[in-house]
């Protein structure tokens, strides 16, 4: 009897210490794709005819600082994805990046699964002038990551079914590139704990690795790895930090953007790239690149 009595309280032991472990562990809620690129502009002017001219995408409401001058802007792609434009670059800075946002559906469960993981989140998530939920991180390569969940009466959910022109040359983001310098230290932030999966490594030729394409766990979007060994120069950085927006004809793109221009030399002719899909690069005004990209490689 007595043997049953310890067998039986080591059992509930047990128990409790498997249950106060998966307290301690919580499940990472989920990541569902890119909600938005920001990128920072000296003349807003420029980028308006940049990303709402030239790509046609709608400004569909702003954020202003208290003096009512412009603290950001946004152009919308689709529901759920949005560039985020910033002014104000000074002269001296070379990157135009600000930081790069993944959607979520449950920000302060995602807060403690990175506080769990020994990431280094804040003390409390933070509802944005937009209406939303955020908050930040700094990724191995000082990257600033933001987590989005959009909040019922947001300027985002408000904005649903409208600002969504036929002009638009893509209504989709299909991924962001960042640079990395070391690719197992990004591997242990955005694999092991994020649960991003590689689909795809290539570089400009058969011997080398230049990029390696992570798509994030609960969707299809994905992070682009822009592999570096030294501190890229400015106009490098506007290159490897870039937007990739998907179009599902490359020549219908590159005719509507020729019109737009009036002239069509403005606008340099597609690529093959190593993935064997139709590519088209396109810079603002300040150097920043947005990638043209088929969905399918060729034939």
């Amino acid at each position: 009897m007595k043997r049953k009595m310890v067998q039986l309280l080591l059992a509930l032991a047990l128990c409790s210490g498997l249950t106060v472990s998966a307290r301690q562990e919580p499940k990472r809620p989920l990541i569902l794709g890119i909600a938005h690129i920001a990128f920072q502009v000296s003349d807003l002017s420029k980028a308006r005819e940049h990303y709402g001219e030239l790509l046609g995408y709608d400004e569909a409401f702003q954020i202003r600082n208290q003096d009512n001058s412009l603290a950001l802007t946004y152009f919308k792609v689709n529901e759920r994805q949005y560039l985020e434009i910033f002014p104000g670059l000074p002269p001296d800075k070379d990157d135009r990046l600000l930081h790069l946002a993944f959607e979520t559906n449950d920000l302060e469960g995602l807060r403690q699964y990175l506080l769990a993981k020994g990431v280094k989140a804040p003390d409390k998530v933070n509802q944005g002038r937009d209406g939303n939920l955020n908050f930040t991180v700094t990724d191995p390569d000082n990257h600033r990551i933001e987590f989005v969940q959009y909040r019922p009466g947001s300027l985002h959910t408000r904005a649903k079914g409208r600002f969504a022109t036929s002009r638009r040359i893509s209504d989709r983001i299909l991924h962001a590139g960042l640079t990395v310098k070391d690719a197992a230290a990004a591997d242990k932030f955005y694999k092991d704990i994020l649960g991003f999966s590689e689909i795809w490594r290539g570089g400009r030729d058969e011997q080398t690795i230049n990029w390696i394409n992570m798509r994030v766990p609960d969707g299809t979007d994905y992070l682009e790895y822009m592999l570096v060994t030294e501190n890229p120069t400015r106009q490098q950085l506007g290159s490897l930090h870039h937007v990739a927006l998907l179009v599902p004809d490359m020549q219908k793109a590159l005719d509507a953007l020729r019109e737009r221009v009036g002239d069509p030399t403005l606008i340099r002719s597609p690529q093959v790239g190593r993935n064997r899909r139709w590519q088209l690069n396109l810079f603002d005004a300040d150097g920043s690149r947005a990638e043209l990209m088929e969905p399918f490689p060729i034939r």
